[in-house]
């Protein structure tokens, strides 16, 4: 495979250079063999919302917010209005008159929620002057609400009308929202979740919000919040903390902790790593197929299976540094991207039977049906785990040289990156494209009487 460098690609950071993984230039399971550079921004691009099948927008510190034509590279739109950086970004289902059609809603560091037509490139609806800056946003698509967080969290209707909203919360707020059975609401606040819950009248002008129970089980700052199924939801905190929670009752379902230590000689005490290297456990970000959840931990990756219970597959250093974003796909496929500017393929493969068993260092502890906080603190050594596998990487895309921030998949149209180098890159099928090049000139010959 040809493998593209735009710029240098430097470590981030003091994170050391990892020589462990390395695949090379060969990468036959990569079908990402040519990719198109979309430039626009002037500034980090850390968003990326597909829109349709076809389109998708781009937005970060530059304030702007730009819709793309997936296929072709085009750009389509150019939304301006915002004055600083944008914090959050998601799809909207939007009626106009008698039709309705995908929009966009987007929060800024200028405290102002926008509503924009991608068709038209304008901002339909627009609030100012909040009480701080949305974090989050969520769309309600049941109630036909969507909700912001930042210091409060608010509660909005279609025409952008304010129904209800918490009190103030102190410190960093409201970080992560994500939907629960029963018209609730979970909210990710430094180390707590709160469950809220909506009361919506038939008018829906008597709409309320209500905080039903605060959730105290992790040790540190909630970095993830995901909805894993219609049973279960997950979060994940800065000392590696992965809780799955019941989304009926909002118990424990399974506790894991992902413990970090220094190798030792057998016989020897174990040695905890410093607060220097708090980041190498830090949960950065969680995705979910329904089954299992992916965890990127520093710059490792952790796959538990929500059925069983158990991590099912591990790689301690995927990347060469922190893993900001991850997806599963379909047949055992995963996705990530790294501050160290790559994105990577990996598939997951039955463990060899010479392979090293996995270390009680990395999995320390874990508790099931846990209803309240973990009563004891100590370390134990993980047993043997049954029906562990391995991730398998099968492509390394380089083309970035700032840290990859996220990604959307377009499956057959490619995959969409966005990094702090100001640069959007579709990466796409290359045999794909060949055989549409081959078909486009064969009519091209066939209208000119083969001329």
């Amino acid at each position: 495979m040809l493998r593209w460098m735009l710029g240098g690609r430097e470590a981030q950071g003091a994170v050391e250079k990892n020589t462990v993984l390395f695949i090379g230039e060969e990468q036959p399971k990569n079908c990402y063999t040519e990719l198109q550079v979309l430039k626009g921004h002037f500034d980090i691009v850390r968003f990326l919302v597909q829109i349709d099948d076809f389109r998708f927008a781009s937005a970060g510190d530059d304030g702007l917010v730009l819709v793309w034509n997936a296929q072709t590279g085009e750009r389509l739109q150019e939304l301006r209005g915002h004055s600083q950086q944008i914090t959050a970004m998601t799809a909207y289902d939007w009626e106009a008159g008698d039709s309705a059609h995908a929009a966009l809603i987007t929060a800024s560091s200028d405290r102002t929620l926008s509503l924009w037509d991608p068709e038209t490139g304008n901002r339909v609806q627009t609030v100012s002057d909040l009480q701080s800056s949305a974090k989050c946003l969520l769309v309600l698509d049941r109630l036909d609400f969507w909700i912001s967080g930042g210091n409060e969290l608010c509660v909005w209707d279609r025409d952008f009308r304010l129904l209800c909203k918490t009190d103030h919360h102190s410190d960093a707020g409201i970080t992560a929202v994500v939907e629960l059975p029963k018209n609730c609401i979970a909210a990710a606040m430094d180390k707590e979740i709160v469950i809220y819950r909506l009361s919506v009248s038939s008018s829906k002008s008597d709409t309320s919000v209500a905080e039903m129970r605060r959730l105290r089980d992790h040790q540190d700052s909630i970095r993830a919040l995901i909805v894993v199924n219609d049973q279960t939801f997950a979060s994940g905190s800065h000392v590696g903390e992965l809780i799955v929670w019941d989304s009926l009752d909002w118990t424990i379902q399974a506790y894991e902790r992902i413990l970090w230590e220094e190798p030792r000689p057998e016989g020897q005490a174990e040695i905890r790593l410093s607060s220097q290297k708090q980041s190498e456990m830090s949960i950065q970000h969680l995705a979910s197929d329904g089954e299992c959840v992916v965890a990127a931990v520093g710059s490792g990756l952790y796959l538990y299976n929500v059925l069983t219970r158990s991590v099912v597959a591990y790689r301690k250093a995927a990347h060469d540094s922190n893993i900001l974003h991850t997806m599963l796909l379909p047949d055992g496929q995963l996705v990530s991207c790294s501050e160290d500017g790559s994105v990577r393929m990996w598939e997951l493969q039955d463990l060899p039977l010479t392979a090293e068993p996995a270390s009680a260092g990395f999995f320390g502890m874990w508790t099931f049906g846990r209803s309240g906080k973990q009563a004891s603190q100590q370390v134990k050594k993980a047993p043997e785990v049954p029906g562990l596998h391995t991730l398998e990487l099968t492509g390394d895309l380089i083309g970035h040289s700032g840290a990859v921030q996220m990604f959307v998949n377009f499956v057959d149209l490619g995959l969409v990156t966005c990094s702090t180098d100001q640069l959007i890159i579709v990466w796409k099928n290359g045999e794909r494209e060949s055989r549409f090049r081959s078909l486009s000139l064969f009519h091209k010959l066939e209208m000119n009487q083969g001329l």
